[in-house]
């Protein structure tokens, strides 16, 4: 399973993703589901993945090699963060349809992806794409979005994330979003990583990872533990009078 996560503030980006893949009893795979790319200096853009391998693989690799070829179409030639949407959209789509086609039956190729970033003249913006390559993206009242094993960490974002929150609160509610999902799935699991992008500076290389045993990663939870069972020791006691 998967948990990704961007929230679209004011002034920037927060993205966080886990890494786990596969989580039996027996074997457990780490991927990155956050892909950066080399683009144009007017524009930084990143995505994040949910759903099968293969087919994310292949939308990623089909992105980079759009860029490489210098097709007509690719991540540098769009002026809008909304075409580009439409344009992942349309290699995910393609690609799932072939997938569908050929293999055999319950082969389930289905991804979704969350598409994040700024094209100068617009504002940073993130997108979620459906495998049927259609996409929605934040608002004032909803600025954040979520891929994978989405409700464990949505109360937390629910109380605290407004446009105007600052991209390090931003950064810390994600990993307390992701430990939440941790806590309660475990198929999903670390690596996680945070990328935290600045609002106009198209530079994507503030990225961070956190390893299971990490200090902060630790700190936090236990934090965030303890703040729990104290608020919850201090809730009016219920009474059957």
């Amino acid at each position: 399973m998967t948990y990704c996560l961007s929230i679209s503030l004011d002034a920037g980006l927060v993205l966080t993703s886990d890494s786990r893949t596969n989580a039996g009893i027996d074997q457990v795979s780490t991927y990155s589901k956050m892909f950066d790319f080399k683009t144009d200096a007017d524009r930084a853009l990143v995505v994040l993945s949910a759903g099968n391998l293969a087919t994310t693989q292949f939308v990623v690799e089909q992105i980079k090699r759009d860029i490489r070829e210098n097709q007509p179409k690719n991540l540098n030639t769009l002026s809008y963060m909304s075409d580009t949407a439409d344009y992942v959209g349309e290699i995910l789509s393609s690609r799932i349809r072939r997938y569908s086609e050929n293999e055999a039956s319950g082969f389930a190729p289905e991804a979704t992806l969350l598409l994040a970033g700024q094209i100068q003249g617009n504002p940073p913006q993130t997108f979620m794409i459906y495998p049927q390559g259609n996409h929605i993206t934040t608002s004032r009242e909803t600025p954040y979005l979520q891929i994978g094993e989405s409700k464990y960490g949505k109360p937390v974002l629910d109380r605290f994330i407004r446009p105007d929150t600052t991209l390090l609160d931003a950064a810390t509610c994600s990993l307390i979003s992701m430990d939440s999902t941790m806590q309660s799935n475990v198929s999903v699991g670390p690596p996680i990583e945070v990328l935290i992008y600045k609002k106009d500076s198209y530079d994507i290389s503030n990225r961070h990872r956190f390893h299971a045993e990490h200090p902060y990663l630790l700190e936090l939870r236990k934090a965030w533990g303890d703040k729990l069972r104290e608020a919850f020791t201090e809730m009016p006691r219920f009474s059957e009078q």
